[in-house]
């Protein structure tokens, strides 16, 4: 089993930055791919960004230049910088972890943390 563990959330202002950091901990070599998706009232989960073990990176246009996703392998931790914020980055962050490749559909991953709010409002 895996548990994976959000943090880093809050309410924060138009313009402003946050990281999240998701923490893994159990059966950790089964993860190859790590994800954040977000989802925010009335609308459908969607993944923010990707990474996989050795650092390939994605990420969906609305934040590309804006958010970062990175790992320390060392730690068993799973980084999203998120700068620039804007209102329609509000949202429920999530991070999730699965074997092999990056995916794009959350049904192919198999462990998700428990969700951390996001708020950019003034």
């Amino acid at each position: 089993q895996v548990q994976l563990v959000e943090s880093g959330g809050g309410l924060v202002q138009p313009g402003g930055s946050l990281r999240l950091s998701c923490a893994a901990s159990g059966s950790i070599f089964s993860i190859n791919s790590m994800g954040w998706y977000r989802q925010a009232p009335g609308k459908q989960r969607e993944q923010v960004a990707a990474i996989t073990t050795d650092y390939y990176t994605t990420y969906i246009g609305s934040v590309k230049g804006r958010f970062t996703i990175s790992r320390d392998n060392a730690k068993n931790t799973v980084y999203l910088q998120m700068n620039s914020l804007k209102p329609e980055d509000t949202a429920v962050y999530y991070c999730a972890g699965k074997n092999g490749v990056i995916a794009n559909e959350a049904y192919e991953y198999n462990y998700w943390g428990q969700g951390t709010q996001v708020t950019v409002s003034s």
